[in-house]
């Protein structure tokens, strides 16, 4: 008998913690947003050749992430932590070959109502700039895009930022998207 007990009063005290803990991340599920708030020194256009000669990075001056309450919130399990980072690629100039997704770790925090700044964030490396459709714009390859002919190659840089709460929720920024002129 003291051993069902016994069993019962562990069953019970395992119930509750695992409860608790439940509730923890539920109050702080979608209780804020990850936003990208402002930028400087945004690259308005990049020569490919001039990127690699310089290290092969093309990178965002400053880059400013704040995390917006959406309801009043305490503590400090909203704070968030940031871990990663991706930037996708459109075109804005008729073509439709892309350099492959860039992503990369980061590590920073935000908390509740307030701000992280990053300085020069690469947003592209020499992998994105040696294959196509960048590297057809080098003198040794014609200093043409192959697709549309010109001398120039728009592209659309989609920019989002990936983390946590501490409360332990998945969190990520909205999309920032600018375009970016790549010549020779």
């Amino acid at each position: 008998m003291g051993n069902k007990l016994s069993f019962i009063t562990l069953m019970i005290a395992l119930l509750a913690v695992g409860g608790c803990g439940h509730s923890v991340v539920t109050k702080t599920e979608g209780g804020v947003i990850l936003s990208i708030s402002e930028f400087d020194g945004l690259p308005v256009q990049v020569s490919v050749s001039g990127a690699l000669n310089a290290g092969g990075i093309v990178a965002i001056e400053q880059i400013t992430l704040s995390n917006i309450a959406k309801v009043a919130v305490t503590g400090n399990l909203n704070t968030v932590s940031i871990e990663s980072y991706e930037v996708g690629f459109g075109r804005g100039d008729g073509g439709t070959i892309l350099p492959g997704t860039v992503v990369r770790g980061i590590f920073g925090s935000a908390a509740v109502n307030g701000t992280v700044d990053f300085d020069n964030l690469p947003v592209l490396l020499a992998d994105q700039l040696s294959t196509p459709p960048l590297s057809d714009l080098l003198p040794q390859n014609g200093g043409q895009d192959g697709q549309t002919g010109s001398d120039q190659t728009v592209l659309e840089l989609r920019l989002r930022f990936y983390g946590h709460t501490l409360g332990g929720v998945a969190i990520e920024s909205n999309t920032a998207v600018f375009s970016v002129n790549f010549v020779s």
